[in-house]
C-alpha cells in the first residue's frame, strides 16, 4: 500500500542548519534504500506560493505569504507500507528529525494497482467499506 504524508508546520522563514539538513538526508537516503520511502520534496517558503480558490464560478488567487494560517505545508512522502500502523511508525522517524508540526497520513488509490478494468469495482468495494462505519 502507498500512503501520502503531508507535513504541516509553523512556517520560520529560516533555513535550516547543515546539522538538520545531514540528518533529514541520512534519513532520506536509510528510508529510499529501505524501499519505505519512494518520493519525498520539501517546500520553499510560502511567500513564493499562491492559493487558487474555486466557489461556484468565481475563482481568486492569492499570493503568498499565508500570514493567517497558523500551519503551512512543510513538505510530503509518499510511503510504501504493509498497513496504515506501519506508515503511522514511519511518520514518528520523520518527525524526530523534522522536530515539530504534524503529519497527515492518507493511503492513495491507485486505479493501476487493481488491475485493468478494476477501478469502477475498487471503487464501489471502498465505497462500501465507508459505508460499514
Amino acid at each position: 500500500m502507498r500512503f501520502l504524508s503531508i507535513y504541516k508546520t509553523v512556517e520560520t522563514n529560516t533555513a535550516p542548519t547543515p546539522e538538520h539538513m545531514a540528518k533529514m538526508e541520512q534519513l532520506i537516503d536509510e528510508s529510499m534504500k529501505a524501499g519505505v520511502l519512494l518520493a519525498t520534496e520539501g517546500c520553499l517558503p510560502t511567500a513564493l506560493g499562491a492559493r487558487v480558490r474555486r466557489a461556484g464560478s468565481s475563482v481568486s488567487v492569492t499570493d503568498g505569504p499565508f500570514a493567517e494560517s497558523k500551519e503551512v505545508v512543510g513538505g510530503f512522502a509518499i510511503l510504501q507500507a504493509n498497513s496504515k500502523e506501519e506508515a503511522i511508525e514511519l511518520t514518528k522517524k520523520f518527525l524526530e528529525v523534522a522536530g515539530d508540526g504534524e503529519c497527515e497520513i492518507r493511503q492513495l488509490f491507485t486505479a493501476s494497482e487493481t488491475g485493468p478494468g478494476r477501478s469502477k469495482e475498487c471503487l464501489a468495494e471502498l465505497t462500501e467499506q465507508f459505508a460499514g462505519r
